[in-house]
């Protein structure tokens, strides 16, 4: 598995922003959309294209464009929902699906509560967006859903990632195709699973729960 933490300054700053409790839950989710726009540059620089000859209205050239079957993206709701714009404007004509999974509080265990994917996954190239990989189980899970129905390859864009739970990818992963871009590596979980120093619950600070 190769795991990217995106070092650039605009990353950093936008996440120190992110991270202050008090940022209302408009601008987290301004940030979030312009987070995951910056971290899929990284993320799609193994985008599948073909070339492909057109005129410009200077001479005739050749260069490219999304190979097919499109890429596939996944929020994994309902706190992915909060980044599916940002990478909507690099990748417009991918495909959407959906996968719910949710954490139990008490086990740190997820399961899957809901899913519109394609049953076909077979070729394609699939973009799993989370906003935290906290333990790994939800990716794992995520990551196992979409190989189980013929994924090749699978990237995974977090915001923030934890060691223990990047370590727990990769361990289960294996030889399988897996790329992991964050943009920032935390210092660890705290004794409930959550990342320290973190932001908190995303899905809440996006949708303003935690107000």
């Amino acid at each position: 598995m190769r795991v990217t933490v995106a070092d650039h300054p605009l990353i950093t700053h936008k996440l120190t922003v992110l991270r202050d409790k008090n940022t209302p839950s408009p601008v987290f989710r301004q940030l979030v959309e312009e987070l995951v726009t910056l971290l899929a540059y990284e993320a799609t620089r193994d985008v599948r294209v073909e070339s492909v000859e057109i005129e410009t209205p200077v001479t005739k050239t050749t260069g490219v464009k999304l190979s097919r079957p499109r890429p596939i993206i996944v929020p994994i709701l309902r706190a992915g929902l909060g980044m599916l714009d940002g990478i909507i404007k690099l990748l417009p004509t991918a495909q959407v699906g959906f996968l719910g999974i949710k954490r139990n509080e008490e086990t740190l265990q997820p399961f899957t509560y809901a899913n519109r994917l394609p049953d076909d996954l077979n070729g394609r190239q699939v973009y799993i967006i989370d906003p935290m990989l906290a333990t790994g189980g939800t990716l794992i899970d995520s990551i196992d859903y979409v190989f189980e129905r013929g994924a090749t390859e699978v990237t995974a864009i977090c915001l923030i990632g934890a060691p223990e739970g990047v370590e727990a990818v990769r361990a289960h992963v294996g030889s399988r195709n897996v790329n992991l871009v964050l943009g920032a590596m935390d210092e660890k979980l705290n004794e409930v699973g959550y990342i320290v120093p973190g932001l908190g619950d995303a899905g809440d600070r996006l949708y303003g729960l935690a107000d």
